[in-house]
């Protein structure tokens, strides 16, 4: 074809395409509303007058926003805005709960043209200079985030616009797709047509707007979480709530981070800082409390803090949030702010995520699980604005099964010092107290229970002792109240100074605080160093007891021994199936558990402070080696198969599970390897197992080899090896027990096996680990051939087989590894998360299990 010819085709074939074009235009239908008057747009709506006017469409399912005249450079508003659910799904695994809170977030809305664009402002970097320039230069380096674009409906005479925010509302602002896909629930999708905001729910209110809005999500292979928790697993639909804040007004004074006190710290990057300053920098985030009167060293305060309770808690559970909760009064008291803190029902009419109201709410899922303490802060200063608490309700049936598990269902319900439910109340107690002191700004402290528990802020284990009668006593199950060190933070963050004192005079006031906290011999280590089993602080601990971890252990071996000699029927009520019982033995069996780990922490630990330069704090140093190898001594008692064994009596009532709850293997129960029996060597195996990895942590073993090369006199890796081997393979007292011995040999050279699969192993740990196993083998060998007792001999050469194919990097060994055995949870059901919410969904900010 010519050229000629081409452009003339071409021509023509434009010319066609403007022409529909053009046709297409004039037939398409106009956007709805586009050009009617502000009073056209809007009439018949129902206006709610608040920071800023909504007009809602209840028929429509449409909600309007007048937002203010856009300035010079095109922002029309900044506020905080968040997210909550209204409506869960009751998964805590997957942990969409009910009153589920982002942090909160600064955004400006710009007019673009005829639209309206959603933007987060980026408070992580900033300089707080007076030049302009500089602070510009900070935000153009760091990325902007715009969330939505929405019509520019029109704009009124005094420049106000009219903006359709009902596209906003309907999005899925918290990613539940994402959270759901990464929690391997499957590829759901939001569903446009059935999901809409609710226009009938809107509030308005002079410093904030709440609304609804109705989101529905599928996919086409259902989640099995969400299949166990949604009526439909493969189409659900959860309520998401939007809070528009105006901006805190000026006043607020930051308080400084400081790493001695076990605050809350929002980091940020301060670009303007001196040039001999940190970068680095955090705010400790607290409520704002100021006194009526700043000139006094004590006087009630202009606005006290208020916490209401969840009207769906039930009798007596909600009297004892109250109470829990309200043990912060006498801390706020304390530090002078008189009247500072009270807690009240939440009223009938009140919205739960509002964020007027300081909630406490009571969630309830398909499985016990973790409860959080969060909420919404100004991320540019730490400032609280709302504070929400979710706790799980089945907590706390837990609890008072572990408590009938020890002192029998005869008791509950007598108000007698034993009756469980009064003692799972008093727990009850004690975690509102903690949730609500990580809203009020405080982290964990996992130190507080080596101090004569010190602080609600630790994980408590309840503190039973056995009289000299051989008796459990529960006297002290639960503290009662505020810590001495609960009442050192709040002073610390909430303390508020004369109008005319300077800064410096400030900062050695606060100074002058952690001084005597930690003259008085407090202590404080955090979650990262606390929580995890492999943790290195020798005084952080979870669900412990004691500032002698050893002590502590023999003492719960023996509440242990007597709680499993008095096992049976009576430990659940009557008309209960006895196939409960199998889950009333798994706290019972395994009450020592968590003191193991704290135990084991001496192993290679090390004993730290979170010292600022100057301060004349210790500095970091091991464990002495008498205590580490008295450690060692007192583990090895729990791997004992005397210890392990459950007797006759005991079995032979522990009927297996029927009905849709039932099934072995449930995650609550002993896994088994007799099928529908219970089988009482995975039981044992699962003891094993949480003390041998406890005592052959990755981590653990590499600071073992670290202190043994800085002190000679320190136990070495090869002498804790060398003591497991002696406790593991000693002759079993009879032949019952020899299954029970042998299973535990079994676990011990597959914990060690499984060490050189792990990325954390340092390679000192896995040359000296795998140089034991071949001395091993050889001692095993030796003698082999003068053992007939059958099984014992069978075992042992099975064991040889393993260690060659180990050491031979034979990939058949690898099926054995992975039949790692699974210890039942004694948290809650779930991990805690550091999401959307804060820090433990008990990284609640913080959360509690």
């Amino acid at each position: 074809m010519g050229l000629t010819a081409f452009g003339r085709r071409a021509g023509a074939a434009m010319l066609l395409l403007v022409s529909l074009t053009l046709l297409g235009a004039a037939c398409a239908p106009k956007q709805k509303g586009k050009g009617m008057s502000f009073a056209d747009q809007t009439r018949g709506l129902t206006k709610k007058e608040g920071f800023f006017d909504l007009y809602v469409d209840t028929r429509g399912g449409r909600v309007l926003a007048r937002l203010p005249e856009p300035g010079e450079d095109g922002v029309a508003l900044r506020m905080i805005y968040a997210n909550a659910l209204t409506a869960g799904l009751g998964s805590n695994p997957v942990g969409l709960d009910r009153g589920l809170t982002t942090r909160g977030a600064v955004i400006r809305v710009r007019q673009v043209g005829a639209r309206a664009i959603f933007e987060v402002e980026n408070s992580r970097y900033r300089a707080n200079a007076e030049n302009p320039a500089e602070r510009e230069s900070v935000a153009a380096s760091f990325a902007r985030s715009q969330l939505w674009a929405g019509p520019i409906l029109t704009t009124a005479r005094n420049g106000d616009l009219l903006v359709d925010l009902s596209g906003f509302l309907r999005r899925d602002a918290m990613d539940i797709a994402g959270q759901l896909k990464a929690r391997g629930q499957g590829a759901y999708g939001l569903v446009a047509e059935l999901s809409y905001p609710d226009a009938a729910s809107a509030l308005a209110f002079p410093d904030n707007m709440e609304i609804d809005a109705t989101l529905t999500f599928s996919a086409q292979t259902p989640g099995r979480e969400v299949s166990r928790t949604a009526a439909d697993g493969r189409q659900f639909t959860l309520t998401m709530h939007h809070s528009f804040v105006r901006l805190p007004p000026d006043g607020f004074t930051p308080r400084a981070f400081d790493p001695r006190v076990a605050a809350i710290d929002v980091p940020y990057y301060d670009f303007s800082a001196d040039l001999a300053a940190p970068v680095k920098r955090a705010f400790a985030r607290r409520f704002r409390l100021e006194r009526e009167d700043p000139a006094v060293a004590s006087g009630p305060v202009k606005k006290p803090l208020i916490f209401y309770v969840d009207r769906g808690a039930p009798e007596p559970i909600r009297s004892a949030l109250i109470d829990g909760a309200s043990w912060w009064a006498d801390a706020f008291e304390e530090a002078g702010l008189e009247r500072a803190f009270r807690v009240e029902i939440l009223p009938e009419d009140a919205h739960p995520m509002d964020v007027r109201y300081n909630v406490i709410q009571w969630t309830h899922r398909q499985t016990r699980g973790w409860s959080y303490g969060g909420g919404v802060y100004d991320p540019r200063t730490g400032e609280m604005l709302k504070a929400h608490v979710i706790l799980g309700s089945q907590r706390v049936r837990q609890d008072r099964m572990i408590f009938e598990g020890l002192a029998g269902t005869s008791k509950t319900g007598t108000g007698a010092v034993d009756d469980p439910i009064e003692i799972a109340l008093a727990r009850i107690r004690q975690l509102s107290a903690h949730e609500v002191g990580h809203t009020l700004g405080f982290a964990h402290n996992f130190a507080a229970s080596t101090n004569d528990r010190a602080s609600v802020m630790d994980y408590p284990a309840p503190d039973i002792q056995v009289t000299d009668d051989g008796a459990l006593d529960f006297s002290r199950a639960y503290a009662s109240g505020i810590g001495i060190w609960d009442k050192f933070t709040v002073k610390w963050l909430y303390s508020t100074f004369v109008p005319d004192s300077t800064a410096p005079e400030r900062q050695r006031s606060l100074d002058n605080m952690v001084d005597r906290a930690y003259e008085q011999g407090l202590r404080f280590v955090a979650d990262r160093h606390g929580r995890s089993v492999g943790a290195p602080h020798a005084y952080g601990s979870v669900w412990d007891n004691g500032d002698d971890p050893v002590a502590a252990l023999d003492t719960a071996m023996a509440v242990r021994e007597i709680g499993l000699r008095n096992f049976d029927i009576p430990m659940i009520k009557d008309g209960t199936p006895r196939a409960q019982l199998r889950e009333v033995l798994v706290p019972v069996y395994l009450y020592h558990r968590y003191q193991v780990a704290a135990a084991a922490k001496l192993i290679g630990g090390y004993d730290f402070t979170y010292a600022k330069a100057g301060d004349g704090l210790s500095f970091s140093a091991p464990v002495q080696p008498a205590r580490q190898r008295a450690a060692i001594a007192g583990l090895l008692k729990t791997l004992e198969p005397k210890a392990l064994s459950l007797p006759d009596r005991i079995l032979v009532r522990l009927a297996p599970p029927v009905g849709s709850f039932g099934g072995s293997g449930a995650s609550e129960e002993f896994a088994s390897g007799l099928g529908a029996i219970f089988d009482p060597l995975s039981a044992a195996d699962a003891a094993a197992t949480a003390t041998l990895t406890a005592m052959l942590e990755p981590t653990r073993l590499a600071r073992l080899i670290e202190t043994n090369r800085r002190n000679a006199a320190s136990p070495s890796y090869e002498e804790l090896l060398a003591a497991l081997e002696i406790a593991v393979f000693a002759d079993a007292p009879d032949a019952k027990l020899a299954p029970i011995a042998r299973r535990i040999q079994t676990r011990f050279l597959l914990t060690l096996m499984t060490l050189n699969r792990d990325a954390r192993t340092s390679p000192e740990v896995q040359a000296e680990t795998d140089a034991y196993l071949l001395k091993l083998q050889s001692r095993l060998s030796s003698g082999l051939d003068d053992d007939n007792r059958n099984p014992a001999k069978n075992h042992r050469g099975w064991l040889l087989s393993l260690i060659s194919e180990h050491l031979n990097q034979d990939m058949a060994v690898n099926a054995i590894l992975d039949q790692q055995v699974d210890i039942p949870p004694g948290s809650p059901i779930g991990s805690p998360s550091h999401g959307v919410f804060g820090y433990h969904m008990e990284t609640c900010w913080h959360c509690t299990p």
